[in-house]
């Protein structure tokens, strides 16, 4: 999420937003309660919006289990672990030198009343530089393949500050034990994509958003701008398509699978131009993406069971990442876009329920503030 030089002032506007947030709502019980009161329903008929868990330390995707609990990536609070130059290739500042811990990336569980609990703490977690506002990666996705969970792993590698647990994808097993599965930062360290970024180059990726299908795990970078898939069962990775040799540097982030065809969303680059992110479908023989809709620094897809397609925008309307001008669009079979509920801050993230209803990653990117992060339920 870190996709030019520019990002300088987004992250710091960020830090800065959540902070001011914070403080302000000092004497509540709740120091971020304000933030979900900013949400607001903009569609006609009637959409139900709530805060269904609390607590969580900078979630990002989210899914149902087989077990019908929901399942919440985290990037954690960050580390203070570092590496040099000597040991690897670092982030160039203004995003870089980054702090890092081998563990402190979490993943949760939360039942249906909305109680949280710890599957594992056993993930790498790691923070942008402080003048970059100490952002937080660290696990970015879940799936789940023949009931087991597995985790795609973002705040991971050497140039994170972590020397001794790369980026990956982990299968998490008994008591929230990781076993590596593939190793993501060696294989974008010898599979580099056709557009490189030098002043905004991230040599393990950071990597957003996972899907399983048919035994495979479909991953999507938008550091390097690419979808690749990787074998639940021997950890083979294989590109399914170079995104950056299509469009540039697009900051490729959100991914969805629907009627036979994957559908890909893009941050896109800072400063923030209103209508300047895509959603591709992605089609084959030739490989190529087709627009199908636009937005503005788009990091959910996802549809329901009549083909409405919902686009989750982070920010709308300014510049940076602003708190409270996050939105959900809807778009039905058809018909234009329609924004259905505004005033989010900060999602990072978004899934469909087996209830037919929308979940979001509320307050999920910014500074190491722990326990401030939520998950909103959008009652369809």
């Amino acid at each position: 999420m870190k996709p030019s030089s520019s990002v300088r002032t987004c992250a710091l506007a960020i830090a800065l937003a959540i902070a001011a947030s914070s403080a302000s709502a000092g004497q509540s019980t709740d120091p971020m309660l304000r933030a979900a009161d900013l949400v607001r329903v903009e569609a006609a008929q009637s959409i139900g919006v709530s805060v269904f868990a609390t607590g969580l330390n900078n979630p990002r995707g989210l899914k149902f289990g087989p077990d019908g609990n929901l399942y919440v990536a985290e990037g954690g609070v960050g580390g203070s672990g570092s590496t040099t130059p000597a040991q690897c290739d670092q982030v160039v500042a203004p995003v870089g030198p980054y702090l890092g811990s081998s563990t402190g990336g979490r993943i949760s569980r939360i039942d249906s009343a909305g109680h949280r609990t710890t599957v594992t703490t056993n993930l790498p977690t790691s923070t942008t530089a402080a003048t970059l506002g100490s952002l937080v990666s660290g696990v970015a996705d879940v799936a789940f393949v023949n009931g087991r969970m597995y985790a795609l792993v973002a705040g991971g590698g050497c140039s994170h500050g972590v020397a001794n647990r790369d980026n990956a994808i982990v299968r998490i097993g008994a008591g929230g034990a990781p076993t590596l599965v593939a190793n993501l930062s060696a294989y974008q360290k010898t599979h580099p994509t056709a557009v490189v970024e030098p002043d905004d180059f991230e040599p393990d990726g950071t990597w957003y958003s996972m899907v399983a299908r048919d035994g495979w795990l479909y991953a999507v970078e938008p550091n390097h701008g690419e979808l690749v898939r990787v074998s639940a069962t021997t950890g083979a990775i294989q590109r399914v398509v170079d995104i950056s040799a299509h469009v540039g540097h697009a900051v490729p982030t959100a991914l969805a699978r629907h009627g036979g065809y994957w559908y890909i969303g893009n941050l896109n680059i800072f400063p923030i131009e209103d209508g300047s992110s895509r959603v591709w479908r992605l089609l084959s023989n030739p490989t190529r993406l087709q627009v199908v809709a636009q937005g503005t620094t788009i990091l959910g897809l996802a549809f329901d069971a009549r083909d409405n397609l919902y686009i989750l925008q982070n920010t709308t309307g300014n510049p940076d990442p602003t708190p409270g001008a996050g939105s959900i669009v809807r778009i039905r079979p058809g018909g234009g876009p329609e924004t259905i509920v505004s005033g989010l801050t900060l999602p990072t993230a978004m899934t469909m329920g087996p209830d037919g209803n929308l979940y979001v990653s509320h307050i999920g990117f910014g500074p190491p503030i722990p326990g401030v992060g939520q998950v909103l339920r959008i009652d369809l």
